[in-house]
């Protein structure tokens, strides 16, 4: 690959610093997405420039008209503070006509809202859970196609947030309290599904016309007695202590039944085109005892950080990170 001048956008928490110097803030563990890419693209012997946004994309228009970069490489996430402005920050780089890594706007918009997906995947006759939305202001009560135990997240929120142990529901009252919370916590309507008892699998695809998936990965909850939920919460993926106490541990899946691990590539290549995915994303899923597979979440442009799902089940498929942003950065070059 020839030395591109690149520009990497991620996301920074308020409005960014005048002088654009993150340097501290790259020495945090959640700025470790950031801080790998950047210094990986350098060492690599790209031009590369930094801008972290928020809430102004001035600082977008000015920096691509005084320093046009070849590819902007896209780590946001959100804009305002909101998971489903997403979408925006794409959508302005295809007006300004610069190729960017990571999903188009239309895979984020069906990806962020947690209905709108499952509808698409139901459509397809892809399993997902059974679920209902309940919107704010409006009546909640236990919907006659679910059955307890229930969990309620909100309807467009990324990484697991606003899912806790509250989230896992067994009573109206319990549901109707949690509906509430999310509605007045995150400002958003809150989806609620049955609760699918199984192994928490994680399948990560790399590509648009030509599809490569990499090796299963899993959840394990090895200190979480068996007749209690086994629960992916922000918790459960974030805090180390609470991982630690609950032997929580993100490992390649072992042990799946013959034909299943086909039987789970297969579903999510198809459902990576049904809801419109390119460049890379990763699939939430659970396999019951009856080896059914779930889907749970669909995520575009999930966490690029080393050590995280992605860059892992890469790693043990023959990517090195440097390697793996290099097939990104082409697919973004080479649609």
């Amino acid at each position: 690959m020839k030395k591109l001048e690149i520009l990497v956008l991620f996301d920074s928490a308020g409005t960014p610093p005048a002088d654009q110097d993150f340097t501290e803030e790259f020495k945090k563990e959640e700025w470790f997405t950031e801080a790998a890419v950047i210094e990986t693209l350098k060492q690599t012997g790209h031009k590369v420039r930094i801008l972290g946004i928020y809430n102004d994309v001035r600082l977008i228009l000015r920096e691509v008209e005084e320093h046009r970069p070849d590819v902007v490489f896209n780590l946001t996430e959100l804009f305002l503070g909101k998971a489903s402005l997403d979408k925006n920050i794409p959508s302005l780089l295809e007006l300004l006509e610069i190729p960017y890594t990571g999903c188009n706007p239309t895979g984020l918009m069906i990806c962020n809202n947690k209905a709108l997906s499952k509808k698409v995947l139901t459509y397809h006759r892809i399993k997902v859970p059974q679920f209902h939305i309940f919107h704010k202001g409006k009546r909640i009560w236990q919907p006659r196609r679910l059955s307890f135990p229930i969990m309620v997240k909100p309807v467009q929120e990324e990484a697991s947030t606003g899912i806790a142990q509250a989230s896992f529901v067994e009573n109206e009252k319990d549901l109707r309290d949690r509906v509430l919370f999310i509605h007045e916590r995150f400002d958003m309507a809150a989806i609620a599904e049955e609760y699918i008892d199984g192994r928490e699998l994680y399948v990560s695809i790399l590509g648009d016309k030509k599809l490569r998936t990499f090796p299963i990965r899993e959840m394990k909850f090895t200190q979480v007695p068996d007749d209690e939920p086994k629960l992916a919460t922000y918790k459960a993926k974030w805090d180390r202590k609470y991982r630690k106490k609950w032997g929580i541990k993100n490992e390649f899946a072992d042990r799946l039944p013959a034909g299943v691990p086909e039987k789970i590539i297969n579903i999510c290549k198809r459902a990576y085109r049904a809801l419109m995915l390119d460049s890379y994303g990763r699939f939430d899923l659970r396999l019951t005892p009856k080896g059914e597979v779930f889907i749970l979440e669909a995520n575009a442009n999930p966490e690029l950080a080393l050590g995280d799902e992605f860059a892992e089940a890469a790693e043990k498929a023959g990517l090195s990170y440097d390697k793996l942003l290099r097939k990104i950065l082409n697919l973004a070059l080479n649609p």
